[in-house]
Formats: C-alpha cells, structure tokens, sequence
C-alpha cells in the first residue's frame, strides 16, 4: 500500500487515542500509536505526526500526499527566534520563546537600548509585547527603530493563549514566557506601523479626552447653583472649548503636512455626513482604510454583528471588539447624517426602522456604512457622488 503523508500543524496539544472507524468501517490502528510524543518547547506535551495511513474520523477523504525531496523542500520553514516583553510601570521583563535566556530591565531609554543589545545577542529578530496603557510606547518604539519586527499583542489574545495552555499561575516572568509563546504562533504583521499616524493619535486621544472633560463639568453644572460656582464652571467650559477647537485645527494641519494623508482626508471629507472631526478619527486610527473589504473595515471597528448560532439556535447578532475610540466617533457622525446630512443613510435608516429594527441598531448599522464608504472612496481614490434618490 502506497504510504500517505499527513499534513498538520507543528504542535498539536495532546496525544490522541480514540480509535476512529475507517471509511469501510472496520477500525484502524489507535491514533496515538501513530504519534510520538515529545516534550514541548513550552511547558505541556506536544505530538509529532508521522508517516501514517490515518487522516481521520471516516467521514473525511482520504487523499494520498507526496515523500519526494521536493514536497519535503516545501515544508521547510525558517526557524524564527522571538521574545515575549511584560510591561510596567518601572521595569519590563524579557523571555526568549524556546530558550532559558531571561533579563529584566528598566523601562526607561537607558533600558531599553540595554535590553536591544541583549536581543541581538541572542538572535532575537520577531518581539511580542502586551499592550499595558501606553507603558510599551517607549520600547516599541526603539525596538522598531533598531530594525526588530514588534507585534504589540491584545491582552484578550494573551490572555486566551494562556487558557488554552492551560496556565493559570501568574507572575511577570511567567507572563514574559506566556506572550514570547503566543507571538510565536502568530504570523508577521503585513503592513508596517506608520509612525505619523502614531504621534496623530496621541494628539487625537488627547483631544477624546477633552470632550469627556466637557461633558463631566456640563454634567456637573447641572447640579451647581450658587452663582460663583457656576460662574466657575462655565468659565472652564469656555477655556476647554477653545482648547479643543485648537486641537482639532493642530491635527489637522499637522495631517494636512503629508501629501498621501492630505489626499486620503480629502475623500474621506467628501462623504455626505462626515465632518473634520470624524474624517480625522478615521484617518488615523484605520490605517489599513482602502487595503481591507468593507467586512474586515467594520470588525476592525468594532461595527461588525457577528454570528451567534448552534445547532438549530438562532440567536441575536451583536458588535464586539475593535477600536472603541473609532467606533464612537463613527457613531456619534451617524445621527446626523441620518436625520441632515446624507440620502443613502437616510433612506437606510427609514428601511431598518420599517422592517422592526431598533433605533440603536439602525444607527448601527448606518455608522458601518460611514465606514464602508469611507473605505471605498479611499480605496477607489475617487470623491463621493452624491446619486439622486
């Protein structure tokens, strides 16, 4: 009988022994005979497949796989070292993924070009670091710079690697060892961070920050009547207001500075519905905006109704994820576009309202199509035309 080459992952997490009937029905040798245990680069066991007759349950095909020197020359991967940085406040705590190395250093400049030495040293080419708020800026930064391949992880992500590992202690060097395993799994990132759009955010979230400010002393005001007291208060009012009509001309001319950005604000300002203040969230918080399709633009922001099906349950779809500063911007856009400013939304709204749809999920879905258009226009490199009804 000719031998079948089992394509599979390079880790597989436990050993199989469930003998799985064959598509004749008689049953074939125990899976686990088939695979050699081996310990893990990790902390748990792990399988190597070998040269079987096995592919699986009897309801999946059989097919027959290639042993010649070229198919084996295929499967050939680069070995790519990578570390896992924990980020504090005051120190980062450094594991090289499959190794014994680990360091600790300060977080601080002098750290950080301590802790670039080490990695070169150890051949360190792809890092993995946790996004903590705003503490891993620093050393990304620097790493990238000095010509390392960053990935800043979701916590979710960590977080969810670490159950399936089944991990449940916790300290800074076992988190270090935790995401320089995970990052490994993970394939390199296809665009590079662009560092303009990098220092705009900053100033954008500075200026998402002033608004809750004003809505905080508005609120407040509210509840304030003693005349001296609210004189206080409107006067702080004033100043931010000032201050945030400031910001938002900064950003824009600072975005106005570069040629490509300048153009992508432009068509984005097109769009019926889309004023300076959103058009500038959607510049520089989506950088992938015009290299994605229209779903992976709204699940990046957060728009997206995912699936929540088993079996014959049909159940409700919701919006999860994705970048809540994005998504509020583009939704608090999608009122007024609706009932003012834009035909097609408004059209949009008037039909999810008569089919049962709530108030909420019609802005919803208005908001994702801002976003959709957007994206298009971008992608096309053409203005929006406005069609007649």
């Amino acid at each position: 009988m000719q031998p079948i080459l089992v394509i599979a992952k390079s880790i597989i997490v436990g050993v199989f022994r469930k003998e799985w009937p064959a598509t004749d029905g008689n049953p074939r040798q125990a899976a686990g005979d088939r695979i050699v245990p081996i310990q893990s680069h990790f902390w748990l066991l792990r399988s190597e497949i070998v040269v079987s007759t096995f592919i699986g349950p009897g309801w999946l095909p059989e097919q027959l796989g290639s042993l010649h020197k070229a198919g084996s020359t295929k499967m050939t991967q680069i070995i790519i070292t990578t570390a896992g940085i924990d980020t504090s406040k005051s120190k980062l705590d450094i594991a090289v993924h499959d190794r014994a190395e680990r360091w600790q250093v300060a977080n601080v400049l002098p750290g950080w070009r301590a802790l670039a030495g080490y990695l070169a040293k150890a051949g360190v080419t792809r890092v993995g670091i946790e996004a903590t708020g705003g503490y891993e800026r620093g050393v990304v930064e620097h790493l990238r710079e000095a010509g390392f391949t960053v990935l800043v992880l979701q916590p979710i992500q960590v977080k969810a690697f670490g159950r399936v590992h089944l991990c449940r202690a916790k300290n800074d060097a076992l988190d270090a060892v935790l995401i320089a395993a995970c990052t490994a799994t993970l394939d390199p990132p296809k665009t590079t961070p662009d560092s303009r759009l990098a220092e705009l955010a900053e100033n954008l979230t500075f200026l998402d920050q002033i608004d809750e400010d004003l809505r905080r002393f508005k609120t407040r005001l509210e509840h304030i009547h003693e005349p001296r007291l609210r004189r206080m208060v409107l006067g702080e009012i004033a100043r931010w207001n000032a201050r945030r009509l400031a910001q938002v001309r900064y950003i824009a001319k600072q975005l106005r500075s570069h040629p490509d950005l300048a153009a992508r604000f432009d068509l984005v300002l097109s769009i019926p519905g889309i004023g300076e203040r959103t058009a500038l969230a959607i510049i520089i918080r989506m950088p992938e905006l015009g290299r994605v399709s229209r779903e992976e633009a709204a699940a990046l922001a957060g728009l997206a109704p995912f699936d929540n099906d088993s079996g014959q349950q049909k159940g409700q779809r919701h919006i999860a994820g994705g970048r809540a500063r994005l998504r509020r911007s583009l939704f608090a856009a999608a009122l007024p576009a609706v009932f003012r400013w834009n035909k097609a939304l408004t059209m949009l709204y008037a039909r999810l309202i008569a089919s049962g749809k709530h108030h909420n999920a019609a802005l919803i879905a208005c908001a994702r199509k801002l976003l959709i258009y957007a994206n298009t226009v971008v992608q096309r490199g053409t203005p929006w035309i406005e069609k007649d009804a």
